[in-house]
């Protein structure tokens, strides 16, 4: 009888859970197997150690945060209008607070090891770049398109931080109201 591992995937996906819970000291190969049902040696078949772990988790999350981004922003057609408001609906889907959870755990985990930070910085990049492209084609300027990018972004981390009330109006309407007014 053949033995079922437990794919790649699901060691990586429970991988940034703890991540998302506990940060990377919470990344145990002991927890996440007993977790999961399964024995070490899974692990360890897939992949390898615990730093080469990590390392995939963390190239995991900037594929899917960049690459799957874009590529979801660029896979229909539209004006550069259309395009931003499509990443920022996508973008407010990765503030449910288990994606959320997931980015600030790497965030914070960026302020203690430069590896991470390196990697992080890349990924801001990455976006900001993206951003720049599509707000470049209906703006001349370059600051206010460094502006517009900065405030788009600041809004998509910084959201996840204030708890202020708006009045009548719901967090996802002002949230709307914002980003509408960075692509008029």
């Amino acid at each position: 009888m053949a033995v079922a591992r437990t794919p790649r995937s699901i060691w990586i996906e429970a991988g940034l859970h703890a991540l998302a819970q506990g940060g990377p000291s919470a990344v145990r190969v002991e927890a996440l197997a007993k977790t999961l049902g399964v024995t070490k040696g899974s692990f360890y078949w897939h992949l390898g150690d615990r730093e080469a772990f990590l390392d995939e988790m963390l190239t995991t999350w900037e594929h899917d945060v960049t690459d799957n981004v874009i590529a979801v922003v660029e896979s229909e057609p539209g004006d550069a209008r259309t395009k931003l408001a499509r990443l920022f609906t996508i973008a407010q889907s990765y503030s449910r607070p288990e994606a959320m959870a997931i980015e600030l755990a790497i965030r914070d985990w960026a302020r203690h090891d430069p590896a991470v930070a390196e990697r992080l910085s890349r990924v801001d990049n990455r976006r900001m770049t993206f951003m720049r492209s599509l707000f470049a084609q209906f703006c001349s300027d370059e600051g206010d398109i460094e502006a517009r990018c900065l405030l788009a972004f600041a809004l998509f981390i910084g959201n996840y931080f204030i708890t202020a009330d708006h009045g009548a109006r719901s967090r996802s309407e002002v949230v709307e109201a914002a980003l509408a007014t960075l692509i008029t």
